[in-house]
């Protein structure tokens, strides 16, 4: 609990931040942060409610290696006072400013003044595809990730066979195509060999980065040797693999689901209007319009970003708005300037496997670098950048959360 000088006389007021992600692990750290700007030591509770205990660093879920990707989030925030509820929302109620958590013990009310709704996304997993939840793998969650490692392992006991031997990851997206590319020496690691499939609806591989990305993805997967097949839906997964809608039948035991994000249903409990992915509309400070205590950051919130594009589901924007909802949480709470978020440049960077990665700028995606460069500065960002300081220091972690954008990174030659 935060302690203040100047406020002994007021009663208490509650930040409760739904979320440990970046955005609402950088929303709570980023209202300490202001807090503590103001010398304000008194008078304000901040809370962090998340389903576990840590901050999963979710870009690197698709690695072999998950250790890395948890934070325990107890050593970020209680170093800055700011108190930890684990446990999942199961309501949401805007006009009596409640929020309703279960919990292992039990189900519980936290009420607060100001919410930051930083929820997330999750994985879309299309009702409409038979035995999807029951025979695919995911790389969305930790415990995705860690269920898929499990398996890939086990295959090792199995008698060799094309349908041990094969991966098929449906979705060629970003999330798919590093998933695809890093799984051929996965497969080569465990099993010695193997053959990877990447399948997408739409026309060609990495429609969503431009014809100069796709092209560069397209000869990345030649060189891996990995099968791409497009403009065909999967319609039916068993345990003997996927039936696609042409009626191909891809014989594995081994579908890894990559194929499109929503915004937490959560965002269902508040009474606003959302866009075709679910996610909240935001002004440029993170607060929503119709309900101005409560602020979206992250995947769950979307507002024109550069005044022109909407913000998309990645770190690269949930961190910086997270850190400006924490500081604007506070201002407005006290009646004190808010800071409008805008983020002028936009970058990607596309893991290829090997020693290979592709980096664009803009929203064109213009291909600026194709080469070990690429791949050095996207484990920069991965394992670096994205991370909070994991010293456990007060003043570090503050630091870190300063309502500011970071320059878009540099190639590490």
């Amino acid at each position: 609990m935060l302690r203040t000088g100047e406020c002994d006389a007021m009663l208490e007021k509650n930040i409760v931040v739904l979320g440990g992600g970046f955005a609402g692990l950088w929303s709570a750290l980023g209202a300490a942060r202001k807090l503590d700007e103001l010398a304000i030591e008194n008078g304000f509770k901040i809370t962090l409610v998340n389903k576990d205990e840590f901050h999963t660093i979710r870009v690197r879920l698709y690695e072999s290696s998950l250790t890395p990707t948890r934070v325990p989030l107890q050593k970020l925030l209680s170093p800055c006072g700011i108190d930890f509820v684990k446990g999942g929302v199961i309501g949401v109620n805007t006009s009596q400013k409640q929020v309703t958590v279960r919990s292992e013990t039990g189900d519980s009310v936290l009420n607060y003044d100001c919410l930051v709704v930083a929820v997330g996304s999750q994985l879309f997993m299309p009702r409409s595809v038979k035995g999807l939840s029951e025979h695919s793998f995911n790389v969305d969650t930790f415990a995705g990730a860690e269920r898929l490692q499990s398996h890939l392992l086990s295959l090792r006991s199995k008698p060799d066979s094309n349908m041990r031997n094969t991966v098929l990851v449906v979705g060629a997206g970003l999330t798919g195509t590093e998933t695809a590319c890093n799984m051929v020496d996965r497969l080569r690691d465990i099993l010695g060999k193997g053959e990877v499939i990447i399948a997408d609806h739409s026309s060609h591989v990495g429609s969503s980065m431009g014809p100069e990305a796709s092209s560069v993805i397209v000869d990345a997967l030649n060189k891996l040797g990995i099968k791409y097949l497009t403009g065909i839906r999967v319609n039916e997964i068993d345990s003997s693999g996927a039936t696609l809608d042409d009626g191909t039948h891809i014989e594995t035991e081994t579908v890894i689901w990559t194929a499109g994000m929503r915004a937490n249903p959560i965002t269902t409990m508040i009474d606003s209007g959302k866009d075709s992915l679910g996610r909240l509309y935001v002004n440029d400070y993170l607060q929503m319009k119709d309900i101005p205590d409560v602020f979206v950051p992250g995947d769950a919130g979307t507002f024109l970003i550069d005044g022109t594009h909407y913000s998309v589901m990645s770190c690269q924007h949930a961190r910086p708005m997270g850190r400006f909802a924490g500081h604007n949480v506070v201002a407005h709470m006290l009646g004190l300037p808010m800071l409008a978020l805008q983020i002028p440049n936009y970058v990607t960077i596309v893991d290829l496997g090997a020693d290979d990665a592709v980096y664009t700028k803009g929203w064109e995606r213009h291909v600026i670098d194709r080469s070990s460069a690429a791949k050095r500065t996207n484990e920069e960002i991965n394992c670096h950048r994205i991370y909070p300081p994991i010293s456990g220091e007060r003043r570090e972690l503050l630091d870190a959360a300063a309502p500011v954008v970071q320059s878009a990174p540099s190639l590490k030659h």
